[in-house]
């Protein structure tokens, strides 16, 4: 546990940082629920709100080619701010906006830069974070997201009950500002030379550095095949999620109410998961957190599945929020110490453009199958192909030939 006397002072920027990461997930929370129903009092169409989610991936897929050139040669901390107040003038003018085309617009303007936010704040947070701290914060900041995850749609309907949708948005905007302000008060890390800051982002350079990154991943072929299996993690959870609601109101008969306390037992699973990460960070080894979140989540999943009625529904949601918080701890803290800084944006961005291509894939892919067949039996299928690729990543992970790549 942290040494209260002693730790904070050591702590002061991480906390910071964590406490910027907290007040812009509760602000992203307020804005996606603000927006889903601002599009759904204008359509009327379920349709025009999943139309919002495949902007996300999309918006990777079109920014990640390029973007890991240019966010590992630029000043990350600058860049976050930049980012942060960029988003912030976005969101507060979408308040104002009654057309839907321009409502799309700005919010895939918005994705764009949360996709180049993501992976300027992951190289940020490895400078800032020393190694021996990196798992602690992790689990401390999949705890504050968490927060966020329970918090932010209860904040935003009480601002609902306040005002309009459109004073929630402009709320969030204030907490953007607030965020970037907090970044100012970080320290800047960035030693470069100032011709590398400068150089010029071009066609030849994108394809260099796409070289750079695969001699990278042939060279590290273990980090990669991580790297890949989380990714795998994603992909599938994504797809899974999209049958989430339909499969607990039409196939469970869960009122919206009970399903509405589901995803907040689901909160909890990552609260009670992060708060043990963070309370036994000396004992809990990295392949332990991976491969131990990588079998138990697909348990959660298989529960879920196979309940008939609520208090198994929410033992399945407990269980993999509960085990993805050790996954999530176990992975970040992995890719932060084995894979370089300099060449961490590009790696994460050139990776990312499969992750979000199989993504739109695995997520159409299942949802016309819902269509087609029986929802339990899509969503058994997609179980156990995840409790599968937990199996193979337990077995990779606890490989001892590997054991070097944990500590």
């Amino acid at each position: 546990m942290l040494d209260l006397g002693v730790d904070l002072v050591k702590w002061k920027y991480p906390l910071l940082l964590l406490l910027g990461i907290g007040v812009s997930n509760l602000g992203a929370w307020v804005y996606l629920i603000s927006l889903n129903l601002i599009v759904l009092d204008m359509t009327r169409s379920p349709l025009a709100i999943s139309f919002l989610y495949i902007l996300i991936p999309v918006a990777t897929l079109c920014t990640n080619f390029w973007a890991g050139s240019f966010i590992d040669r630029i000043n990350q901390r600058s860049l976050m701010i930049f980012l942060d107040l960029i988003r912030a003038i976005f969101i507060f003018t979408l308040a104002y906006i009654d057309s839907l085309v321009l409502i799309y617009t700005f919010a895939f303007a918005i994705n764009i830069a949360s996709s180049m936010f993501a992976p300027a704040s992951m190289i940020y947070m490895t400078r800032v974070i020393p190694k021996d701290d990196r798992q602690r914060f992790n689990a401390l900041r999949n705890f504050i997201n968490s927060c966020g995850f329970i918090l932010g749609p209860s904040i935003a309907g009480f601002l609902f009950i306040l005002g309009t949708p459109n004073l929630a948005i402009q709320l969030n905007a204030i907490a953007l500002c607030l965020s970037a302000i907090i970044i100012l008060l970080l320290p800047n890390l960035e030693r470069r030379k100032q011709d590398d800051l400068s150089e010029k982002v071009t066609i030849t350079l994108i394809v260099n550095d796409w070289k750079k990154v695969l001699r990278f991943s042939k060279s590290n072929s273990y980090v990669t095949l991580i790297y890949v299996f989380f990714s795998g993690i994603t992909v599938l959870m994504t797809a899974l999620d999209s049958l989430e609601a339909a499969f607990a109101t039409e196939i469970l008969s869960l009122s919206e109410s009970s399903y509405g306390f589901l995803v907040t037992v689901a909160g909890m699973g990552i609260i009670v998961g992060s708060f043990i990460n963070t309370l036994f960070t000396k004992q809990l080894k990295l392949n332990i957190l991976i491969g131990f979140g990588s079998l138990f989540t697909p348990a959660g999943y298989l529960i879920f599945d196979f309940s008939h009625n609520f208090i198994w529904a929410a033992i399945g949601f407990f269980t993999l929020t509960f085990a993805l918080s050790f996954a999530n701890t176990g992975f970040l803290t992995f890719y932060q110490n084995n894979v370089s800084v300099d060449i961490m944006g590009r790696f994460s961005s050139v990776l990312g453009i499969l992750e979000a291509f199989l993504i739109i894939l695995f997520t159409a892919t299942i949802g016309i199958a819902a269509e087609l067949f029986e929802i339990r039996l899509i969503y058994i299928i997609g179980c156990f192909a995840f409790l599968v690729l937990g199996f193979v990543i337990y077995l990779v992970v606890f490989n001892k030939s590997n054991s070097n790549y944990y500590h």
